[in-house]
């Protein structure tokens, strides 16, 4: 069979035993970044939202109330 050069050749030993190679990067970037605090950020910001919301359907559902309270005493009289 000849070579029809569609996959690179691959060193059978290294893929099979991944542990032996010591030899690879580490991206200095990822190392150190903080991962975690972003994570307190994204909570905190949908607290504050789920906070939000919250406090605006009740400020709809107070009004609503009022109003229906409003026209029923209109019609009362």
């Amino acid at each position: 069979m000849a070579s029809s050069g569609g996959f690179p050749a691959a060193d059978a030993e290294k893929e099979l035993n991944p542990g032996i190679d010591k030899d690879f990067q580490v991206d200095p970037i990822s190392s150190t970044s903080r991962p975690q605090r972003k994570s307190r950020t994204r909570k905190k910001d949908a607290i504050q939202s789920f906070k939000t919301a919250l406090i605006v359907s009740g400020i709809v559902v107070a009004v609503a109330g009022a109003v229906f309270a409003i026209t029923k005493k209109l019609r009362e009289k």
